[in-house]
């Protein structure tokens, strides 16, 4: 991960809360992921019960007229580049529609699965932060998802890439459509219907409280599905060099199947290459979660219906599995087992649109998949990977065991240990890892995590009065840099 750097003022050691399951002078455990006992289990508790939670979020403001009033008086609650990029052209759109327009779009999707939710998610989004909606957990939220998308497109990261064909700003973000899962409207949808320059990520109300495997899956959207839209051809040049690589390991027809199904594929390594080793268990956990919600058991599945867009489930486990071993810390071979040894659990006959498929086939040929993305010198970026872009290296997973600690801790406000270098994916993972571990209590480190990223929220300078398309551009060039201490 190589962000440019945050800075924020160290404070001096405060005693633990009367709630901190650790008491002062003790050390919380950490996460090892060779270690025989965990809290997984608990965390797939959690994402079930979160996704059996009925809550749909505000109502959809399908009034014309009443809508347009909320939205004149939001106008001001969006930083520059939001107004500029996302705000107007949608106000623009929506005035184009008029009151018979707007109907007209609402009454032709009744199901609220293609235009009509696109602009009423466009519209939660303004509004939603605009009137305070979970407030706390919608810029935790936001700071998220923005610190996702600026791993692979800020100008620090970048070098030696030109910019993205569009969508060079983060996503905003809304609650609501609870049996979607999170999801997103890339870019490329949202500025073809409305003239937008930036996408929509969702969560499910429920879990700005609960399901916190649920905010695993943000990379998956923020850092891929996102990314890989805003890159005009960066997909289909990735289906190619997928299907060429298995095609000559003979495995041509799952080099088709994982083709046709490169960007659920592609989105789910880029999720891993900016959080790391916790998006790769986390989604295991989450469809787990998921699958025991809907009606089935904790597993995951192993038949991929020719319609569906997702590889199977116990494919994505692999290729979580393939992708963590191409991570570039140094302990990434224990993630890599931990989550392996999950996904075997789970092992059963592979059926993918309608072909049976040898298990050890389907493992072989993720592990390849997971390599082409990780390491295809891509002609869309100018001849770069995408591991050389982002990827999770010793200092980040430092950073999050010694994060995981302090929310094992219950620390009150955003402690002296999150000061320079520290991310919105760092403590995404550190609240992962610290409830991971055994007989820790998640939905209180879930709490916590939430409010950390509401500080580091407001301490974003792309969510203040200047006009910053990424924080990671505000950085100076320096022609030294001093040793310290």
């Amino acid at each position: 991960m190589s962000r440019a750097n945050r800075v924020v003022a160290p404070r001096p050691p405060r005693p633990s809360s009367p709630t901190s399951p650790h008491p002062v002078g003790t050390r919380p455990p950490v996460f090892s992921p060779t270690h025989p006992e965990h809290n997984l289990s608990e965390l797939i508790q959690d994402a079930r019960e979160a996704a059996l939670d009925g809550d749909m979020g505000p109502p959809e403001p399908s009034d014309y007229h009443a809508l347009r009033g909320r939205l004149e008086a939001a106008r001001a609650s969006l930083p520059p580049v939001y107004r500029e990029a996302f705000y107007q052209p949608f106000l623009s759109a929506l005035d184009g529609l008029g009151p018979m327009g707007f109907s007209q779009v609402l009454q032709s999707d009744p199901r609220r699965e293609g235009t009509a939710a696109l602009l009423l998610d466009v519209a939660h989004a303004i509004l939603q932060n605009a009137e305070g909606y979970e407030r706390v957990a919608t810029d935790a939220f936001q700071e998220v998802v923005s610190d996702l998308y600026d791993g692979f497109l800020s100008a620090g990261d970048r070098r030696g890439v030109k910019p993205p064909d569009r969508g060079v700003i983060p996503p905003l973000v809304k609650w609501g459509n609870p049996s979607f899962g999170p999801y997103t409207w890339p870019v490329d949808a949202t500025s073809e219907v409305l003239g937008l320059e930036a996408g929509v990520v969702s969560l499910p109300p429920a879990n700005a409280r609960q399901g916190l495997l649920a905010w695993a899956a943000l990379p998956h959207e923020a850092a891929g599905h996102d990314v890989l839209h805003a890159d005009s051809g960066l997909a289909a040049e990735l289906a190619w060099a997928v299907y060429a690589r298995l095609k000559a390991e003979d495995l041509e027809m799952l080099g088709e199947y994982w083709a046709e199904r490169i960007d659920e594929t592609a989105s789910d390594v880029l999720g891993i290459l900016n959080m790391g080793p916790t998006a790769g268990l986390g989604l295991v956990g989450y469809f787990r979660g998921l699958n025991a919600a809907w009606g089935g058991e904790p597993r995951l599945r192993s038949e991929g219906p020719a319609g569906d867009s997702h590889p199977a489930d116990l494919l994505r486990g692999y290729l979580a599995a393939a992708t963590v071993s191409k991570l570039q810390f140094t302990g990434r071979q224990g993630w890599t087992r931990l989550i392996e040894q999950q996904v075997e659990e789970d092992r059963a006959d592979v059926v993918l649109a309608g072909e049976p498929v040898s298990l050890e086939k389907a493992r072989l040929s993720a592990g390849f998949v997971a390599e082409v993305i990780v390491t295809h010198r891509a002609a869309a970026l100018e001849g770069h990977a995408l591991g050389q872009i982002q990827n999770w290296r010793d200092a980040d997973q430092t950073r999050v065991a010694r994060l995981s600690q302090r929310l094992l801790s219950g620390p009150p406000e955003l402690p002296g240990a999150l000061v320079e270098g520290t991310y919105a994916a760092h403590l995404v993972a550190a609240a992962i890892e610290a409830a991971l571990v055994k007989g820790a209590a998640v939905r209180p480190i879930h709490a916590r995590m939430v409010r950390l990223l509401k500080q580091m929220h407001d301490a974003n300078p792309s969510w203040g009065p200047l006009f910053i398309r990424h924080r990671g551009n505000a950085i100076p060039h320096r022609a030294y840099m001093p040793r310290k201490g």
